[in-house]
């Protein structure tokens, strides 16, 4: 236990600690938006199970996210994905026949949606947790551990906030979209273009955007159309 004593244990713990602050916030927007569609009383299961199996999943990418992103198109599909599931998150919304939220999720699909996000937006970022880890896995997981109730506690109160202000949903699924626009742009087989055409990476994130906003829009008033 001597590392505890180590004052470079502890500046490296702050540091990674930090870097998952900054960097988890839309992972906490992934989550609330898949837990929104749940009854009250599986929402904070959901945002636990999700958040906590996100975190180790997160120190597993850790080991192998440089070979992954190395990878030709990974990050093309995994950026198509992640489009795929803003879309659907969003076209989850209320059902105005009886004024009740539609809760078509169920707690392991709210739970494997967050999973499957969290691996495609996690590839990038856990290359700076293991760069401040420099080698310790011992703390890599506190680390990560520690952030766990930082990620809950943000997607909690993400999931409040939707319920009151509905303009946030459209807000998160947007940057869901914007997200994975970026992640196609920096696949390996436009490394070179988008060197050379800088404006790629937010056109790109532009689009997701727009294309995940439109598309969960129109897929959720054919929805209300139907039930009416």
């Amino acid at each position: 236990m001597e590392f505890l004593q180590s004052a470079d244990f502890w500046i490296g713990l702050v540091k990674i600690v930090w870097i998952n602050i900054i960097l988890s916030g839309d992972n906490a927007v992934v989550i609330a938006m898949a837990a929104r569609t749940l009854p009250a009383n599986q929402q904070k299961l959901a945002v636990f199970w999700g958040s906590g199996a996100a975190v180790v999943l997160r120190v597993i990418l850790t080991v192998v996210a440089a070979y992954l992103l190395g990878l030709s198109y990974l990050q093309i599909v995994g950026g198509l994905l992640l489009l795929w599931i803003g879309v659907q998150l969003l076209s989850e919304e209320e059902d105005d026949a009886g004024g009740e939220v539609r809760r078509r999720g169920s707690l392991m699909a709210a739970v494997r949606t967050i999973l499957i996000a969290d691996l495609v937006m996690s590839l990038d970022n856990v290359i700076a947790v293991a760069a401040a880890a420099q080698g310790s896995y011992v703390l890599l997981i506190l680390g990560l551990a520690i952030s766990i109730p930082l990620v809950i506690f943000g997607a909690t109160l993400l999931v409040t906030l939707m319920e009151r202000f509905p303009i946030i949903v459209s807000l998160g699924a947007a940057l869901i979209g914007w997200v994975g626009g970026e992640t196609i742009a920096s696949d390996v087989v436009l490394q070179d273009f988008a060197h050379a055409n800088p404006w790629l990476h937010y056109a790109a994130a532009g689009a997701g955007a727009a294309f995940v906003v439109l598309l969960g829009k129109v897929l959720q008033r054919r929805v209300e159309a139907e039930s009416a």
